[in-house]
């Protein structure tokens, strides 16, 4: 009688068991897809920025990020009040693919380009910033709700968002561009734009778009003078490098001097030289209640004092084509 209890309450466990898994809602924790950075078929224009760089999911979800461009990017989430240094590349350190984030310690990639994919898993509730550690006006906000908390929006209006901000960012057309994209050699014989870009916002965050290339690259010049090199993006990099590239890309060469009015410049006397210009780029935008930034430096010059052609690239984006020639006759 005690055997046939017992299998009697075996079986009616079983079935309350089934019956449970048939009414009672089920937790599923969702896989969401977003998307790094956008380029165009040149790869010319870089769009540095998280599409969408806002999303609503529930804890225990996670998301996978797919890099689309061939400029480097990373995914990185850092600790409340972490310091975040310039041009740093991890947390420290990096963290392997489908890593937790709870805002107790950071999680960071390496540098990713196209094609490759970062899975963060989120377990807890909360707001947490996503910050690219290459591009400082590339930041997005993932919002982790409770489970029982309705979500705003699915995967079908994200992929939708992801593409309209992508398409009005490639778009986007600085009329600096436009004007330095024209013949204007006889206005400007001895100047060329290093690149260009546009920051823009969302309530999420901050994206950006950056034209990887030497406006009007190609001069011609005499022996004797000076070519300059203006970079006006807001936030983006670039160097003038001839010759050999230094491995630490960030500090000019030995051989740069400072000029009166804070240019860096160099001359080459021969087509052996080597000269780095190191970053060239705009001070980061002063905040109120933060010190005040000290003056970029965005122009480099270099005198010519011999004959030759001589090739340029930018250390930071030549695999994108951002290349280009001095002729300098006799």
């Amino acid at each position: 009688m005690k055997l046939l209890n017992s299998i009697q309450s075996q079986s009616v466990c079983r079935w309350m068991f089934v019956l449970a898994t048939l009414v009672l809602p089920q937790i599923v924790q969702a896989q969401w897809h977003a998307s790094v950075g956008a380029q165009n078929s040149s790869m010319s224009r870089q769009v540095l920025a998280f599409l969408p760089n806002e999303m609503w999911i529930h804890a225990g979800d996670s998301i996978t990020w797919t890099v689309f461009s061939d400029e480097i990017h990373t995914v990185s989430f850092l600790v409340s009040g972490q310091t975040r240094l310039p041009f740093q590349v991890g947390c420290p350190g990096f963290t392997p693919n489908d890593s937790s984030f709870d805002g107790t310690h950071c999680v960071s990639t390496g540098q990713l380009v196209s094609g490759q994919t970062y899975t963060v898993v989120f377990p807890t509730a909360g707001n947490f910033k996503l910050v690219c550690l290459v591009h400082q006006d590339m930041t997005g906000t993932i919002h982790v709700l409770d489970a029982s908390q309705p979500l705003p929006h699915d995967q079908d209006f994200y992929d939708d968002e992801a593409a309209t901000e992508r398409t009005a960012l490639l778009s986007d057309f600085d009329q600096r561009v436009k004007n330095h994209s024209q013949d204007r050699d006889q206005m400007d014989p001895k100047m060329v734009m290093a690149g260009a870009g546009e920051i823009a916002a969302t309530p999420g965050g901050s994206e950006s778009v950056a034209v990887m290339r030497f406006m009007q690259p190609n001069k011609v010049v005499r022996v004797g003078a000076t070519v300059e090199w203006d970079n006006p993006d807001p936030s983006t990099p670039h160097t003038i490098t001839f010759g050999i590239e230094p491995a630490n890309p960030m500090p000019p060469s030995s051989n740069v001097t400072l000029d009166a009015d804070g240019a860096r410049h160099a001359t080459i006397n021969s087509l052996s030289d080597s000269v780095h210009s190191g970053f060239i780029v705009a001070a980061p935008q002063d905040r109120i209640g933060l010190p005040q930034s000290p003056l970029p430096v965005t122009r480099f010059r270099v005198t010519f004092t011999a004959a030759g052609v001589f090739p340029y690239k930018c250390a930071l984006h030549d695999n994108l084509g951002m290349t280009g020639q001095v002729t300098v006759r006799p």
